[in-house]
């Protein structure tokens, strides 16, 4: 786990039910995260169990190739990979939601975006057989403009402010091939069903950028009139591109040693 709450120093704001942060990674703390995102990253493209099971029957030179292949060469399809691993870590570590699924395992091309809601997580109540929904875009830019919050804010508010229904039926069907067979009868259910309300979603919106975020996010956060809970996370990293840089490096580096 990254622990980013951890690492950073916080700002935090509320209104309405709805909450902001911004979080500021501490500069001693720089080398520790690249170092948590290097032993983090692969399992977002590949199924631990899957490098382990190539490892055994075909040995290392196979297992490093396997993910070197899935490892993506564009520079802006690394830097939102990134965004995408450490928005799902913060929901983990820092929500009541898990992310089930790690779609960038589903790509289909490692120098081509994935198409539909960022990031999904879900909390299950057992005791009622109820669900409720996350729906997460993350957004890593260098420099965070309205442009961008505004593209959020317009990804986040399409199927009236549901997570799209291809991409619950895509993490549906990925944990039906993956054995989970409960939770995604579950999913299905309230989809196809039940019907999914506003009131078993929830959104959160998360930047990772150089620049700092508090003004241009506040003014978006503030502004947001709907009837959905909303969470707005800024993070900054001063040096954005070094750690996607060094991250990336890290991870080749350990496949060739």
């Amino acid at each position: 786990m990254l622990e980013i709450e951890d690492k950073s120093v916080t700002c935090q704001h509320s209104a309405n039910g709805n909450s902001m942060k911004i979080l500021e990674l501490k500069p001693e703390e720089f080398d520790n995260l690249v170092n948590a995102l290097v032993e983090t990253l692969p399992e977002f493209y590949i199924d631990p169990e899957s490098i382990a099971g190539t490892l055994e029957r075909l040995g290392k030179h196979a297992a490093a190739q396997k993910l070197r292949v899935k490892l993506p060469e564009v520079k802006n399809i690394r830097s939102g990979d990134i965004g995408e691993v450490i928005t799902t870590d913060y929901i983990e570590e820092s929500t009541e939601y898990t992310v089930p699924i790690r779609k960038l395992r589903w790509r289909d091309h490692r120098n081509m975006a994935m198409r539909g809601d960022d990031v999904i997580g879900i909390f299950v109540d057992h005791e009622e057989q109820t669900i409720r929904f996350l729906k997460a875009e993350a957004k890593a830019n260098k420099a965070l403009s309205r442009k961008v919050l505004e593209d959020a804010r317009s990804e986040l508010d399409l199927d009236h402010g549901l997570p799209a229904p291809h991409a619950l039926e895509f993490v549906a069907e990925r944990l039906r091939e993956t054995g989970d067979h409960e939770l995604s009868d579950l999913i299905e259910e309230v989809q196809l069903v039940d019907g999914i309300n506003t009131n078993q979603v929830e959104h959160l919106l998360f930047t990772f950028t150089a620049s700092n975020p508090a003004t241009l996010q506040k003014e978006a956060f503030d502004a947001y009139s709907g009837n959905i809970k909303q969470g707005s996370v800024g993070f900054r990293v001063s040096g954005h591109q070094e750690l996607i840089t060094n991250v990336f490096q890290g991870v080749i580096n350990g496949l060739d040693n």
